[in-house]
């Protein structure tokens, strides 16, 4: 069946007005400028990407064993924090395989016409990437299991009495899903990718040389010191890594002589709120209402989001994940306990808290 016939049927599987239509393909020129140069920033191979050792190996195995048999790469699943390179990774994978990206997430993928509509406009070899793949809905993701396994697409055309299903034939694609939580993809979704890669915080050295890279891509003067202070406040991830670096830029082009030295790097670190360990003002506030409020006392995550005015949803997946990686938190039974790390850090006593 052509491409043309396919989109036809379709067109009578979906209801129009079950809601918006599919995902399309993200326009970087209809992104704000940070977004644009955001997307400039990333590696465009491999061997342009920085960190993440053990992993590209793994893939550029699987990519090269793809190439060699003129088939399309297996199913990847990317797993980790947000920020750390797994949308760089999909178009990478595109990249090496010569292939077309198409672009979508979890959550736009409301309704299987959505995703139907996606995989019958792939064209041999596609890579379609699939961001925040925990979040598919679970209709959505049962016309999936059969596209990933065996390249078909099974369609219910009509309502009631009179529905059919149709099987429609796909071109072999590769799919590409991000999640930052692992645990919440569905079991028959995790079984059906054929390589699974789990990204992890990355070393200071590693981000000062992506912080190197993307200042040379925007034209900022920069020396090794300044690198290295921008590197070390990026809580191992170089998106931040990245926008710390506009930041700084933009702090050198109005209050200094426009080169990012290691003085510069700090005194603008400092002037936006970062300070040596990569903490915000959240954090900072975190950390204060559990040192001086509780005084070491444990405190619910409901309790604790309300005191500093945020969600607790993002305050758990945002804030605590790193606070607890930088030995300032404790989780115990009863809630968040500050650890002495972090009296310290605000230049406290923590003698007389409680910390179990």
């Amino acid at each position: 069946m052509s491409p043309e016939a396919r989109r036809e049927v379709l067109a009578g599987a979906v209801d129009p007005d079950d809601g918006p239509g599919p995902a399309r393909p993200v326009d970087p020129a209809a992104s704000p400028s940070e977004e644009v140069e955001e997307a400039g920033l990333r590696p465009r191979t491999l061997g342009e990407f920085v960190g993440q050792g053990q992993l590209t190996e793994h893939l550029q195995i699987v990519i090269e064993a793809a190439r060699r048999r003129g088939q399309p790469a297996d199913h990847l699943l990317f797993a980790g924090p947000p920020g750390l390179g797994k949308t760089s990774l999909a178009g990478i994978v595109a990249t090496e395989m010569g292939v077309g990206l198409r672009v979508t997430s979890g959550p736009v993928l409301v309704r299987p016409g959505d995703l139907a509509a996606l995989l019958t406009d792939l064209q041999e070899g596609d890579v379609l990437f699939i961001d925040e793949i925990h979040r598919l809905h679970r209709s959505v993701e049962e016309v999936l299991y059969p596209a990933m396994e065996d390249f078909k697409l099974d369609i219910l055309i009509g309502k009631g009495p009179t529905a059919r299903s149709l099987r429609l034939d796909l071109p072999r694609f590769t799919l590409v899903g991000a999640t930052t939580r692992t645990g919440l993809v569905a079991g028959p979704l995790r079984d059906r990718f054929g390589f699974v890669g789990r990204l992890d915080l990355y070393g200071v050295d590693d981000l000062e040389a992506i912080v190197t890279r993307s200042a040379g891509i925007l034209g900022v003067p920069m020396d090794a010191g300044g690198a290295r202070h921008i590197a070390a406040r990026s809580r191992g991830t170089p998106r931040i890594a990245n926008r710390l670096l506009r930041r700084v830029r933009d702090f050198v082009e109005v209050r200094a002589e426009g080169t990012i030295t290691a003085e510069a790097a700090v005194i603008g670190l400092d002037v936006f709120g970062v300070d040596e360990l990569g903490l915000d003002k959240v954090d900072r506030a975190i950390l204060d209402v559990l040192c001086r409020r509780f005084t070491g006392r444990p405190v619910g995550l409901t309790t604790l989001a309300q005191c500093i005015g945020e969600e607790p949803v993002t305050v758990e997946d945002a804030y605590v994940p790193y606070l607890l990686q930088q030995g300032l938190l404790q989780r115990t039974t009863r809630g968040r306990v500050a650890a002495p790390r972090a009296f310290a850090h605000l230049g406290l006593d923590p003698v007389g808290a409680t910390l179990g």
